[in-house]
């Protein structure tokens, strides 16, 4: 049931990946060295797909510009696993940068956020944390907030 289960989460992200590239073909944006991947957070320059932090100076980094999303999540939460396709499109769909921070091995991280619960997700604007949304979120929600920020 786990490969049948891998298999649909992979051709989701296909889909995902596939409209991301035709919105930046159609916006012109497509074929560049790297640039959407660099995680600056300005329009139109953000990642397809969340970025997993690595450490605290990483997520210092990935929050610093624009308008990030970020997940506090953890690989065993239910909930969590309902909410990574709504991310993931999010990621690929939107000008708002999405990054993914593993409570587990970020406790640090999520003790300093006031993370108690997950999913828990932040939005910030240009390095400041402007929303805090805990549970499970519908993807119209989290669209809108973005939209107010971006």
């Amino acid at each position: 049931m786990s490969d049948a289960s891998d298999d649909a989460t992979e051709e989701e992200l296909e889909r995902i990946r596939e409209r991301k590239k035709e919105r930046l073909r159609s916006e012109g944006l497509e074929g560049g060295s790297g640039a959407a991947d660099a995680g600056s957070g300005a329009a139109g320059d953000t990642p397809d797909e969340p970025v997993h932090v690595e450490d605290g100076g990483h997520f210092e980094e990935v929050v610093a510009d624009g308008v990030v999303l970020v997940d506090f999540y953890a690989d065993w939460c239910g909930p969590c696993k309902m909410l990574e396709p709504i991310v993931d499109d999010i990621a690929a769909t939107t000008d708002a940068t999405v990054a993914k921070v593993d409570v587990d091995a970020h406790q640090g991280l999520a003790r300093e956020y006031g993370v108690q619960g997950v999913p828990t997700m932040f939005l910030f604007v240009d390095g400041e944390a402007a929303e805090r949304l805990v549970g499970v979120q519908d993807e119209g929600s989290l669209r809108d907030l973005i939209a107010q920020h971006v």
